[in-house]
């Protein structure tokens, strides 16, 4: 098991890992070595994540969920498979604490007195402004 936070831990048997060849530096090693990772988490059927995190998973994942609702992150930073293996790994867990986390309920807030009255001083002065470049009035 993997844990997440506190209550929840997914089975390590639920991640799936596919090995393709990166690009970039590694010289004639480089066509020969299958050293990128492509993680696969299926976050819809899995039984350690409830509803709610499964849709704040959805908001925080974006493009890295498919429809289906299967994670799919591929590292290729590193050179050597286990490095790219663990970093995957790690930006998953990161992702999960991610959408764990509960939302801050947002608190509406109103504008100071004086907040309102600089604004009103700064729409007259630019009211005033505007009224004196207009052309003056027909007598």
């Amino acid at each position: 098991m993997i844990p997440i936070v506190p209550g929840i831990a997914i089975a390590e048997d639920e991640i799936e890992e596919v090995f393709l060849r990166a690009g970039g530096p590694g010289g004639q090693n480089v066509n020969k070595v299958a050293s990128a990772v492509q993680l696969r988490f299926d976050a819809a059927r899995s039984p350690a994540i409830d509803e709610r995190l499964r849709l704040r998973l959805r908001r925080t994942a974006g493009r890295l969920m498919t429809a289906d609702g299967v994670i799919v992150i591929t590292a290729r930073r590193f050179r050597t498979q286990q490095r790219n293996r663990e970093d995957a790994l790690e930006r998953l867990i990161e992702l999960l604490r991610r959408a764990a986390q509960p939302l801050k309920p947002r608190r509406p807030t109103q504008p100071s007195a004086a907040a309102r009255a600089r604004r009103r001083t700064l729409k007259k002065a630019r009211s005033e402004q505007k009224r004196r470049r207009r052309p003056p009035a027909p007598e």
